[in-house]
């Protein structure tokens, strides 16, 4: 290896001083060590880095083009310092989030800038999962904590809950759809008659499931919650969407809530993680979720009421299914 991240440190002081005597001063060297770790990478790499003609030490092209890739590596070894330091007081590298489609991942943004305060070091990454995914995440290690699971807890335990709250459902479709000529409250054999659109399960290893559908419906499955609303406003399908998500799209007249004979009924959500793996990142974020104004803040449906205060568990008391 010819470069050093020291012989690029050299480099970016001379250029910062203009000066080979000012670059000494700043690193606390004599200037005869500065130009000969100057000559030395010029040796090394065949080129010239500094036209020394005039007063000031002036980069050539090339010594502009190491400096600025240079400058890059300064920074990315600084960052990787403080890194390892912060995961050697207990902080995680990075903390993998699942959010289930139903919840908007904007609506983290306030926590995200609470957790900014900390200067953990820890990157957060955000990910959006479906259905049975969200667990799907958490057994496969591809997440660290999930937001807004539904359904059944995997079987085999080791798994830590706490209540996000229960989200209602309205069915839906465009003003123009067909089926809002229909008799209403709207019968399973009236809506069996109309394509329905759903949002594809996201499990990569567990059973795909899916939810509010009529056997041998003709389904259109959508990727994201926006693109199943996206479906339903273009009048592509009808179906079941969270209730406060029904209410604002019925409000812009985009979509209409219709009355049906057999309702979806709401589904309780969680929040879920391994309590094997809890570094400082992932219990401040658990933390946070002792808060029902927290809770509440995640929830899109207006008419849920957050599961009271949830107390955060121990590793020892953490429910587990």
């Amino acid at each position: 290896m010819r470069l050093s991240l020291d012989a690029i440190q050299v480099l970016d002081a001379i250029a910062r001083g203009g000066s080979f005597a000012a670059a000494a001063t700043e690193l606390h060297r004599v200037p005869s060590a500065i130009t000969y770790t100057v000559q030395q990478l010029e040796q090394d790499l065949d080129v010239l880095l500094f036209d020394r003609g005039g007063h000031r030490a002036k980069l050539t092209g090339a010594g502009f083009e190491l400096l600025t890739e240079g400058r890059q590596l300064l920074r990315a070894a600084t960052d990787l310092e403080c890194r390892i330091q912060q995961v050697a007081k207990g902080w995680e590298t990075e903390l993998r989030i699942a959010v289930d489609t139903i919840i908007e991942p904007q609506r983290l943004f306030p926590l995200l800038a609470a957790f900014d305060l900390e200067a953990s070091g820890t990157r957060i990454k955000i990910m959006t999962e479906v259905l049975g995914g969200n667990w799907d995440a958490l057994i496969s290690g591809r997440a660290d904590l999930v937001i807004g699971a539904s359904g059944d807890v995997p079987s085999g335990g080791g798994y830590a809950t706490l209540p996000l709250g229960k989200l209602g459902f309205a069915f839906v479709a465009a003003p123009s759809h067909p089926i809002c000529n229909e008799t209403q409250p709207l019968s399973e054999a009236t809506i069996h008659k109309y394509r329905a659109v759903s949002v594809a399960d996201s499990s990569r290893n567990m059973p795909a499931r899916t939810v509010g559908l009529l056997s041998g419906q003709d389904v259109l499955t959508m990727p994201s919650m926006n693109a199943k609303i996206a479906a339903h406003v273009a009048g592509l399908g009808v179906g079941f969407l969270p209730l406060a998500i029904a209410e604002r799209e019925q409000r812009a007249g985009r979509l209409g809530i219709l009355d049906v004979e057999i309702s979806k009924p709401g589904g309780e959500t969680v929040i879920a993680w391994r309590p094997n793996r809890t570094g400082k990142a992932l219990r401040w974020f658990i933390k946070q979720f002792q808060s029902p104004d927290t809770i509440q803040s995640l929830l899109l449906d207006d008419h849920s009421k957050p599961a009271g205060k949830a107390k955060l568990p121990s590793m020892a008391t953490a429910k587990s299914k």
